[in-house]
């Protein structure tokens, strides 16, 4: 467990980007349940430096500013919220535990998701522009 002084900038970062934070199994659960229509975006947070640099930066720019956006947004933080983080990574089977992380559900399926190798040594941005491409797949409205 990190001390909660360490993690708070960390977490108000994320929180201040409209996440909200999940701190049990049944807040997940409860979320997931939720999720079983639209598009929900989760993102595991950590105190890692790429999460810091890239991935906290590049998930708030891209869902502030893509035109398709996921309907709930939610966040889990490794390494603090154990019992969350345990719960949101069986969600994300069969893909191995990784923070940071990003994953999008819709209509309560796993169809994307963004392990830590492929945010380290990638700018914000570009993780930014490949989310809003996911984003853009995923969260606009059907073809009429």
């Amino acid at each position: 467990m990190y001390p909660a002084e360490l993690v708070m900038p960390m977490r108000m970062d994320i929180a201040e980007g409209g996440f909200k934070e999940l701190h049990t199994a049944q807040e997940v659960d409860q979320t997931m349940a939720e999720a079983e229509e639209g598009t929900t975006l989760v993102f595991i947070n950590s105190v890692c430096g790429c999460s810091a640099r890239t991935a906290r930066p590049g998930v708030k720019y891209a869902v502030n500013n893509s035109q398709f956006k996921p309907d709930r947004l939610a966040t889990v933080f490794a390494g603090v919220d154990m019992e969350a983080t345990a719960k949101v990574r069986e969600y994300t089977l069969p893909y191995p535990p990784s923070s940071p992380a990003i994953a999008l559900f819709k209509d309560g399926e796993l169809v994307h998701f963004v392990e830590r190798h492929h945010i380290e040594g990638r700018p914000a941005e570009v993780i930014a522009q490949h989310l809003e491409m996911v984003f853009e797949e995923f969260c606009s409205p059907a073809e009429a």
